[in-house]
């Protein structure tokens, strides 16, 4: 353990070090003309000085290749079509999906998006460090842009800043809900979106081509490829486990040595305001998303006369693919039939990807700059009540030290007092709360008529808690280990090392789904957050007993009450399949069951966790009973229903916290 602490102190060390700094590119723009910056020289450096590809070109070298001349080939024999009309399914798909870039669109929403940006932000602020190191790594090697995704915004912005910025517009993977938007859809193919299908079921002729569609372009060089891991936006603004259909697709041509190398660059995109905010919570709440259109997006102009505060985009390290699989991937397995023949991954492909995906998620986690509000979102949803301003004042001060010491990337104004950064983060977030008479709480987002039933009440309400935890979220990973430690320590009810390790394995195995845990990190993460509360002089971890310092009880009382939701929101979930499920219950009838189960606690103040409602709560823990084997899936004609193992179901819900949850005391002072 001495060994293992001193290399994670030199990794902190290492990670606490003066981050890059920040330019703000709407400045300039301000004193500037939006048209002259859109029609500004572009003349980007391309890998390897190559000429840009056009699209005609690149539909030729897709169908002509080898790989998807064998499929062809395969799906003929299989369907008995011959191979022209499969050739001929396959160029129209190519049709359907590919981009066609064009300079001139490019353009026009460079000076359309100027306009907006400078309406929606006070500041957009990147770090030019980033943008070195990204030039330096496009000349060398094929790129993949790996953003996070928490908004519409992210990939708009992503194309404006390469733009101003002298580099290769990047070939966006996009879903084919954007498509269908008239004039909308058109205009992004023609800036470098490509439209996929959010699903392809056992479609391997659309697998082939779609693949084969982005290793040409990655393979030749011909522009940077992005797409997000988490393949859709974070409704609660946690990161999302990642997916690795298209993380695999762009490491195949190094593994099979058609490229000697690829930059993996994660891209964080942290929002002081986030656009979608009330949506986002609404979804959550079971109110269908509103479909792409752009008589949609016409009506959101709306937004354009709010305040969004400030953004920041952090470019990271380009992560060299030859140096993440160095000792992890044997490469010679691939010599052993042609390259154009479809392989599937071994185990250890597998796990590497896997592996790859979640350490590329916490590279961007790590990065994300985080906004004073994000403190005062987690003070106020850990007290519903509210708190009076001097001592909301007192306890972010004193949060806003503890992240700092945990490694938090945070953007706290230099010369302001902490009053004074509060009562903006206040000012900008007014829509959130009522504040009166030096006392401040969530409030309900509108006035609630006479008429207003219970669940009205409880939806709108529900609606305010789950925005402000949106906020809360995005500093959740700062203190997820040391907060499972907590809740291990309170659990575990002894000082044994060995008793606490034990629980702490168990709620990180339990909330895996919930947050970004790399796998196989189990004791990592241990020893780091032991390491974490013993440099806050929380804890004093010996040989085989960890005890807590008499000065450690606030700290450890925050951080169980940082985790208390998901506790409580997992405790739900238990409590209704053992009481409420039958046999015929269907996958697809789980969340809206499980979300009238929890409204009736709440109604009956059984209740107190607003979060419980939350979709995205619910199917993790559906997920993580899944895993444990505990719920198993059980095909029933057309349906899928869920069989539930009680006695599991029962034994788990008394590990996560064992009865009926009610609100446990929070903290009123630090």
């Amino acid at each position: 353990m001495e060994m293992a602490s001193r290399s994670l102190y030199s990794s902190r060390q290492r990670m606490l070090k003066k981050r890059d700094d920040f330019e703000d590119v709407l400045e300039e723009l301000r004193r500037s003309s939006d048209l002259r910056y859109a029609l500004r020289c572009y003349t980007p450096s391309l890998y390897k000085g190559l000429v840009p590809c056009k699209a005609s070109m690149l539909k030729t070298i897709v169908l002509q290749s080898d790989h998807l001349q064998y499929v062809i080939k395969q799906v003929s024999s299989e369907s008995g079509d011959s191979s022209e009309c499969v050739t001929e399914e396959a160029s129209l798909i190519l049709d359907e999906m590919a981009h066609r870039l064009q300079l001139s669109t490019v353009r026009f929403f460079a000076f359309m998006l100027s306009k907006a940006f400078k309406r929606l932000f006070r500041s957009v602020c990147v770090n030019e460090e980033g943008i070195q190191r990204l030039q330096q790594a496009v000349q060398e090697h094929p790129v993949v842009l790996l953003p996070s995704h928490r908004s519409y915004m992210d990939f708009l912005m992503m194309s404006y800043l390469l733009y101003m910025y002298d580099l290769p517009l990047p070939v966006i993977a996009a879903g084919m809900d954007f498509m269908s938007m008239k004039f909308i859809g058109e205009m992004l193919r023609m800036s470098g979106a490509f439209f996929i299908r959010r699903s392809f079921g056992g479609d391997k002729l659309y697998w082939a081509v779609f693949s084969e569609y982005v290793k040409t372009m990655l393979r030749n060089g011909y522009a940077p490829i992005e797409f997000f891991l988490e393949g859709t936006r974070s409704r609660t603004c946690k990161s999302l486990t990642p997916k690795t259909g298209l993380l695999n697709i762009v490491m195949e041509p190094f593994f099979k040595g058609e490229l000697f190398d690829v930059n993996l660059v994660p891209v964080s995109i942290s929002y002081e305001r986030i656009l979608e905010e009330s949506l986002y919570a609404r979804e959550l709440l079971g109110v269908p998303k509103p479909k792409e259109s752009t008589s949609g997006l016409l009506k959101a102009r709306q937004v354009l006369s709010e305040d969004f505060g400030s953004m920041h985009v952090y470019f990271g390290h380009p992560v060299s693919l030859r140096s993440l699989a160095e000792g992890k991937i044997n490469r010679c397995q691939y010599n052993l039939l042609p390259r154009y023949i479809p392989q599937k991954p071994s185990t250890d492909n597998h796990e590497f990807l896997n592996d790859a995906a979640f350490r590329l998620v916490r590279m961007q986690e790590e990065n994300m700059v985080l906004k004073p509000w994000v403190l005062i979102a987690m003070l106020l949803v850990q007290n519903p009540d509210g708190l009076d301003l001097s001592s909301l004042t007192e306890q972010t001060d004193w949060l806003r030290h503890l992240a700092l010491a945990f490694g938090a990337f945070l953007d706290w104004p230099d010369h302001a007092s902490c009053s004074e950064v509060i009562s903006c983060s206040l000012a900008l977030h007014r829509h959130l709360l009522t504040v009166s008479a030096g006392h401040v709480q969530l409030s309900v987002t509108e006035a609630l008529g006479a008429e207003t039933t219970p669940e009205e009440a409880v939806f709108h309400r529900a609606v305010v808690v789950l925005s402000c935890a949106s906020y809360r979220n995005q500093i959740l990973h700062v203190f997820l280990r040391p907060a499972l430690l907590a809740v291990a320590m309170q659990s575990a009810n002894s000082n044994r090392k060995d008793d606490i390790y034990s629980c702490f394995s168990f709620l990180r195995n339990m909330f895996s789904n919930e947050f970004i845990l790399c796998p196989g990190d189990s004791v990592q993460d241990f020893e780091e957050a032991c390491y974490l509360l013993m440099k806050r002089g929380v804890l004093q971890v010996l040989e085989h007993e960890i005890v807590m310092s008499a000065s450690g009880h606030s700290t450890l009382a925050f951080l169980c009450a940082a985790l208390d939701p998901f506790l409580q929101g997992y405790q739900v979930v238990c409590r209704y399949l053992c009481e409420e499920t039958n046999e015929s219950l269907t996958e697809k009838e789980f969340v809206p069951a499980v979300r009238n189960f929890a409204l009736k606690l709440i109604l009956a103040g059984r209740l107190k966790c607003y979060e419980a409602l939350s979709s995205d709560l619910q199917k993790n823990t559906l997920a993580a009973l899944l895993r444990l084997k505990a719920v198993r899936k059980v095909k029933v004609g057309d349906q899928v229903t869920l069989r539930v193992n009680k006695i599991a179901v029962n034994s788990l819900e008394d590990t996560l916290g064992g009865t009926i949850p009610t609100q446990k005391p929070v903290l009123a002072r630090l």
